[in-house]
């Protein structure tokens, strides 16, 4: 399998994902902690099948110390023991907040208070932009068809 096309090579395609980069700087020097980025970034991407970042995210969270068993257990955060309350409701808002189609209302009420008693505004301006962020990459590498696998963490700075 291989991608579409490259996007970094198309120069209409490399200023687009050029901002959509830049957009997640300013999310990696917040206050959100790295554990809670990668986590987000993970879940979206398994709710929208992207392989390609499914690969990145698991394999730089494993290299900045996280653990097999949280990473095997994403998918399943509802039913297991091993991720904080504030993780949880990061999760959750992450899940709504990708699936806006899935919901009349989009993200509700109890779902945004349950992650604002456990994060800053800052920090919710951060989660908020991660959602929005990894939504974008998942769509570009799935309209793509962008492959997951050979990603070395960190080769992508």
């Amino acid at each position: 399998m291989s991608a579409r096309m490259n996007m970094f090579d198309n120069p209409v395609a490399a200023k687009v994902w050029k901002h959509i980069i830049a957009a997640n700087k300013a999310i990696t020097d917040s206050s959100l902690p790295p554990a809670t980025q990668e986590l987000v970034k993970i879940r979206a991407s398994q709710i929208n099948g992207c392989g390609g970042c499914l690969d990145m995210h698991t394999k730089d969270a494993a290299a900045a110390g996280e653990t097999a068993l949280r990473l095997n257990l994403v998918a399943a955060w509802r039913e297991t023991t091993v991720f904080t309350e504030a993780e949880r409701a990061a999760l959750e808002l992450t899940e709504q907040g990708t699936r806006l189609a899935d919901a009349a209302g989009g993200v509700s009420d109890e779902v945004w208070a349950n992650a604002a008693k456990h994060y800053d505004e800052d920090q919710l301006a951060a989660l908020v932009g991660q959602i929005a962020v990894i939504n974008a990459f998942n769509r570009g590498n799935v309209i793509n068809r962008q492959p997951g696998g050979s990603y070395q963490p960190g080769m992508l700075g």
